[in-house]
Formats: C-alpha cells, structure tokens, sequence
C-alpha cells in the first residue's frame, strides 16, 4: 500500500505540470516563419536577444525583442500583435513577408536602412493601427493599398525618398489622426480626398514638391474638421490663400512658408481662435497683414518675411527657426 502511494503522488505532480504547461500556447506558425524569413536581415543586438524557438516566448522564456503577442489562452495558438524594430539596422528591401502577421496591430521599423518600394501586399495588415516607416531610405510611390487599412490611426512615413503623387485611396482612412508624409519627394496635387477625413489632427507633407492650389485642396465643405496641425511649406503651392481657411476651426499652426502663393492674407484668418503659430515667409504675397492679426489673443508668432507686403507691415513674436522634432506629436 504504502508502495502504490510512493507512485501515485509523483504521477500526480508530473500531471498537474502539464496540464499547467498547456496554458502557454504556442505562436502561430504562420507569424514564426515570417519572422525567421527576415531574421537574416536584421542587426546583430535583435539576432542574438531572439532567444528560442517561440516569438511569444515559452514557459520562463521571455518574447523575442520587439514583439507583442495576443494573450496565452489554453488551446489556442497565440499571434503577433505588434512589431517594433526601430533602429537595428535592418538594410535592403522591404520584407514583404511582415504582411503575412495578419493579426499586427503596430507596426514599427523606422530609423533602418530599407530600400525600394513599400510592396502593396502592405494592404494585407488589415488590423493595422499604426505604420511608421519614417527615417528609412525606401523609394517609388505611396501605394494605394494602404488605402485598405481602415483602422490605421497613424501613418509616418517622412524622411524617405518616396515620389509620385499622393494616393487619394488614404481619403479611405476614416480613423487616421497622424499623417505624417514629409520630407520626400512627392510632387502632383495634394488629394482633395484628405480633406474628407473625420479625425485627422497633424498633417504634414512639407518639403516636397507638391503643385496646385489650396482652393483644391479646400475645395469640399467642412473639410479638416478636427485638424489642428497644417504644415504645407517648402513646396511649389501658387495661388491665393484662401477665406475658407478660416473654417478649419480647430487650426493652432499653420505653415505655408516657402512656396509660390500670391495675393493677399484674408482677414477670416485672424478670427481662428486657436491660432497660434502662422507661418507666410518666402512667398509672393502683398498687401497689408489685416490689423485683427494683431489683436489676436492666442496668436504668438506671425512669420512675413521675404514678401511683397506694404512698408510698414510688422510680424509678430520673437521670431526663430521652426524646428520641430519628427517624433514630437507621434504619440
């Protein structure tokens, strides 16, 4: 008796070992193979920190460097939710088989060496909220496939060399708050679809050479209701600034410095009540700045140089070189 006793209790323990085991689910096979497909690119501190078979880790073993999994939960294999290799030196193409981790919610590989094109099977991450790319070296056009991802919240993809006009498929990015473009080579009209976008709050596609006018881009009625951030300078924008600015309520910054535009600044523009920063240097513009400007409450700086304005005509503030940081309203 005492014997069948000494043999059961070890069985027991042995068995309740693994029915604890079990708990911890493996990833899904689909989410390890791409993985290990571009593990051959990545630098040399992620290669050796991916310890193991497991991307989710396993037991006591932590999840590979840069990744999120969903939950363990017995019986069910656990995916990849985000991916965030930012800085390790990842060089050559684009590894298309990223955009086979379906269930990626965040994907993260900026400050790399990527070259070539973004590969539009990118419209694949359905479940995508964010896709930051910036800093990178990557080259041709935007492709419209991105237009697919109708959850994405923010897109960044400046600092590249990215060309061709803008996709107007991003009009279909109903939940986009950041887009981030700048710093490319972009040229062509900028989408009058953009405009449409419900919660858009920082827009930037500054230093391009984006063409047209902003009486296209303001073309719809109540377009940018929830922008705060317009940054459109350094570009080849000509034609007039026009009143219908004024009706983007919410608008703090707005930076038109450093393009072709003509004619005057309307008033309506000193009645936005957020305004607090208007950039209109290096352009062709004339007249007289309207005295309201100056009795704006929230204005603070006011930039006018190298115009055609009146004698006589004054900025506002205590002026110095605007240089935001790319990472300042990321998150």
């Amino acid at each position: 008796m005492s014997m069948g006793l000494s043999w059961t209790f070890p069985f027991s323990c042995v068995l309740l070992l693994l029915l604890n085991a079990a708990v911890y689910s493996k990833t899904l096979k689909r989410d390890v193979k791409a993985l290990n497909s571009i593990k051959a690119s990545l630098g040399w501190k992620v290669v050796y920190a991916w310890v193991g078979d497991d991307p989710c880790g396993e037991g006591d073993v932590a999840p590979w460097v840069g990744i999120k999994c969903s939950p363990a939960i017995e019986g069910e294999y656990r995916v990849i939710t985000e991916l965030e290799l930012f800085g390790v030196s990842i060089v050559g193409p684009f590894p298309v088989s990223v955009t086979n981790m379906l269930d990626l919610k965040k994907l993260d590989l900026h400050g790399n060496k990527l070259t070539g094109p973004i590969p539009p099977q990118i419209g694949q991450l359905q479940n995508l909220e964010t896709l930051n790319l910036r800093w990178n070296k990557l080259q041709d056009q935007i492709p419209p496939e991105i237009g697919k991802l109708k959850k994405l919240r923010n897109l960044y993809l400046s600092f590249n060399s990215l060309k061709g006009p803008i996709p107007k498929e991003l009009g279909n990015l109903l939940e986009l708050r950041y887009l981030y473009l700048h710093e490319n080579r972009l040229t062509g009209r900028v989408p009058q679809e953009i405009g449409s976008l419900p919660n858009l709050r920082h827009l930037d596609l500054s230093n391009n050479h984006l063409t047209g006018t902003l009486h296209e881009l303001l073309r719809n009625d109540g377009c940018f209701p929830s922008l705060h951030y317009l940054y459109l300078n350094d570009n080849w924008l000509t034609g007039g600034i026009p009143s219908q600015l004024a009706s983007i309520v919410n608008l703090e910054i707005l930076y038109l410095s450093h393009n072709k535009l003509t004619g005057p600044v309307p008033e309506a523009l000193a009645f936005l009540p957020r305004l607090a920063y208007l950039y209109l240097n290096n352009n062709m513009l004339t007249g007289k700045i309207p005295e309201a400007f100056y009795q704006h409450q929230a204005l603070k700086e006011l930039y006018i140089e190298g115009n055609n304005f009146s004698s006589g005509v004054k900025p506002v503030g205590v002026h110095r070189t605007m240089e935001l940081s790319d990472s300042e309203f990321l998150f």
